[in-house]
């Protein structure tokens, strides 16, 4: 999530706090990590277009890799830096035209919104690449654009009070995905515009619902609008939407973040959800339902009770937001899907775990909020590799993702954790049926409020759980746990205080924490695998040592490429760490790490040379989204709200004067055309 959108509201009205209050020598007791027996390799490229899809074959030994660049320095410019040897280039940014339906981008912002409607987004961010018949140089791109920059967007900003409806068209355009396809021509990746493949799924796009909430006799999804449609389950448009995932069946995975500040209920009466998710009761962000309407285009962002029941007003229409939605890249004329299974919250990202034939499929997603929650779900389903290759993907997603079991974690003492199933048959931390309680009798309604059933089960509050990663060679599991100032070690113990899992008073810099999972489901081994910190900063603060060529605050994106190497994105607001060097991208391996000291972090003083600043972004941006070629000579990564960049189709390129900001897709190669990284 980037830093311009977070929203500092702690919702979590809980006590939760696990474990007694733990002080921060805590950190001498971790152990190593119980690594697994069978180690899980990457099969070779599916039919279907998987660009790597973790399955059951297995190799007997870690690949070896090593990293074959010197961390680069530290930048502060106009223009992206790459290590020496490497080009960058810049791909479909933002206004780019996607058929013939858009006028070419305007500097001065005077595209209309059908222009942004045809398209690329604003502000990219979270994105996948799928390629068209096993190629490496053609293939669909799929980007999330996670929210706007008025200011850029429109020719003199927004309208303030009662917004044009042309301006609100044109930021509901804005948002969403892009799906489009892009080919190497002349060894330059291009976009291929009209191709039946390029679409955008936007805030007004209609979108099927599945799973428990869409299936319930409580018709949470009706409103006035669906109610036209026969009370279909459907929710118009996506909001929001920051990181991503894939799936082993070859769709795309777009991730609905800060939606709750879309909405408004201005009559005082939320309920216990709207509340616990942050739901406004003072307009929306940008004011999207002020444009006088009678058709309920605009007016829906109002959830405020009207009518006499749902049916006469939209009171339900945030319901249908908030969750993973599923996109079929391949199937242009195909809806998307919303997977209420998985969970209705501020979900950052989504990653699956390395399937195996006959267990389940399990997908992990944070909560990206000041002491909110890391959950899992465990399909009901049994991997079938047949899957892999389906004629129907979007039917194979509902095998997998409509039936399962929410769990969020607790993690406990000694490296040890707990899943915590989100059923109304589970038992509370109080000892209630989870079933007993108001506003949780049904599974539909533990989903509709999954934090609020996370706090009545005891689950751990967390550092703002952002990207989550699984490593291909072992199946260990990563999440980045950006910063929280708000935590605090005080004299009587707190909701607030510092935990085992989050050790760090006013926690500036963040962390990055990895564990295995037990057969059973129902249990992790934990560890600390990097704490972010400025260079000149004292041990207690820079645990993993680092130092000029590797210092890193607010760990943000996260992904392993199918080889086995780690890249970790920031989306830095420590003033020590930002005065030194913008926004960046490091890389490392972690199955080629020794850790000979169980008391340390596994990135420490011994090993920590192998962490390398691969790519800096521009002033001003975040460096976020990752998407790779199958042969890993090209790397697609998104850079969004740049202050005043590009200028220049190379990225490199330092901007002279002022121009109109564009966030946009950066595809970084080597120039002798070579793998990345190695």
């Amino acid at each position: 999530m980037s830093k311009e959108t977070f929203d500092p509201t702690i919702y979590n009205p809980s006590t939760n706090k696990p474990i007694s209050k733990v002080l921060e020598v805590e950190l001498s007791r971790r152990g190593m990590l119980k690594r697994t027996a069978v180690v899980s390799a990457f099969a070779a490229l599916a039919s279907a277009g998987l660009t790597g899809c973790r399955d059951d074959e297995t190799t007997s030994e870690v690949p070896d890799l090593r990293l074959g660049f010197e961390s680069i320095p530290g930048a502060k410019e106009d223009a992206v830096a790459v290590p020496e040897g490497y080009k960058a280039d810049i791909l479909a940014p933002w206004g780019t035209p996607i058929n013939d339906q858009a006028n070419v981008w305007k500097n001065d912002g005077s595209n209309t919104s059908v222009d942004q409607l045809n398209a690329m987004g604003m502000h990219h961010d979270g994105m996948h690449f799928f390629p068209l018949n096993n190629a490496a140089d053609e293939g669909l791109l799929c980007v999330n654009h996670e929210y706007i920059d008025q200011s850029a967007l429109h020719p003199n900003g927004a309208t303030e009070g009662i917004r044009p409806a042309e301006e609100v068209r044109k930021e509901i355009n804005a948002h969403g995905v892009s799906v489009i396809h892009i080919k190497v021509v002349n060894n330059q990746w291009e976009l291929v515009t009209g191709s039946r493949y390029n679409r955008r799924i936007t805030s007004a796009t209609e979108i099927d619902v599945a799973g428990p909430i869409a299936e319930s006799p409580l018709n949470l999804l009706l409103t006035r609008y669906t109610a036209t449609k026969n009370n279909a389950n459907i929710a118009r448009g996506t909001n929001n939407n920051c990181g991503n995932g894939y799936t082993p069946w070859g769709t795309y995975l777009t991730c609905e973040e800060n939606w709750p500040n879309y909405f408004t209920r201005n009559d005082g009466a939320p309920t216990a959800d709207q509340k616990r998710l942050g739901i406004s009761d003072d307009g929306t962000r940008y004011g999207w339902e002020t444009p006088v309407d009678a058709s309920g285009e605009f007016s829906r962002f109002n959830i405020t009770p009207s009518g006499k029941d749902a049916s006469d007003d939209f009171r339900n229409e945030a319901n249908g937001h908030g969750y993973i939605v599923e996109i079929d890249p391949y199937e242009p004329s195909s809806k998307a899907i919303k997977r209420t299974a998985l969970g209705r919250f501020r979900h950052e990202d989504c990653t699956f775990g390395n399937v195996e034939k006959n267990k389940p499929v399990v997908f992990y997603s944070g909560h990206d909020g000041r002491f909110e929650y890391m959950y899992k779900f465990v399909s009901e389903a049994l991997w079938d590799p047949a899957d892999s290759n389906p004629n129907d993907r979007l039917a194979i997603g509902s095998k997998y993702m409509d039936k399962g079991t929410l769990y969020v974690a607790q993690f406990n003492e000694a490296g040890a954790g707990r899943w915590l199933a989100l059923t109304p048959q589970n038992t509370t931390r109080d000892g209630r049926l989870l079933g007993d309680i108001e506003g949780f009798k049904t599974l539909a309604e533990v989903l509709l409020n999954t934090p609020g059933a996370a706090d009545l089960m005891g689950a751990t509050p967390m550092d703002r759980p952002e990207w989550t990663a699984v490593d291909p060679t072992d199946g260990t599991v990563y999440v980045t746990l950006t910063n929280n100032t708000k935590r605090n070690n005080s004299d009587d113990a707190t909701e607030n205080d510092t935990n085992v899992a989050n050790p760090r008073d006013n926690n500036e810099f963040g962390h990055i924490i990895r564990w295995t999972e037990n057969a059973d489901h129902q249990s992790f081994n934990w560890e600390f695998f990097l704490f972010g910190a400025p260079a000149a900063s004292s041990s207690d603060i820079n645990r993993s040592a680092l130092n000029a060529s590797n210092e890193l605050a607010s760990p943000d994106g996260l992904a392993f490429d199918p080889r086995g190497i780690l890249w970790i994105q920031t989306d830095n607001s420590a003033d020590e760490v930002e005065e030194n060097t913008n926004d960046q991208m490091l890389a490392i391996i972690p199955s080629q790490l020794n850790q000979a000291n169980s008391n340390e972090p596994v990135v420490n003083a011994g090993n920590q040379e192998q962490l390398r600043r691969f790519f800096v972004g521009p002033n001003g941006s975040e460096v976020t989204g990752l998407a790779f070629s199958p042969d890993y000579t090209s790397f697609f990564v998104n850079i969004q709200h740049p202050a005043n960049w590009p200028s220049s189709e190379v990225a490199t390129v330092k901007t002279i004067g002022e121009v109109r900001p564009r966030s946009s897709t950066v595809v970084i190669r080597r120039i002798d055309g070579g793998k990345i990284g190695v």
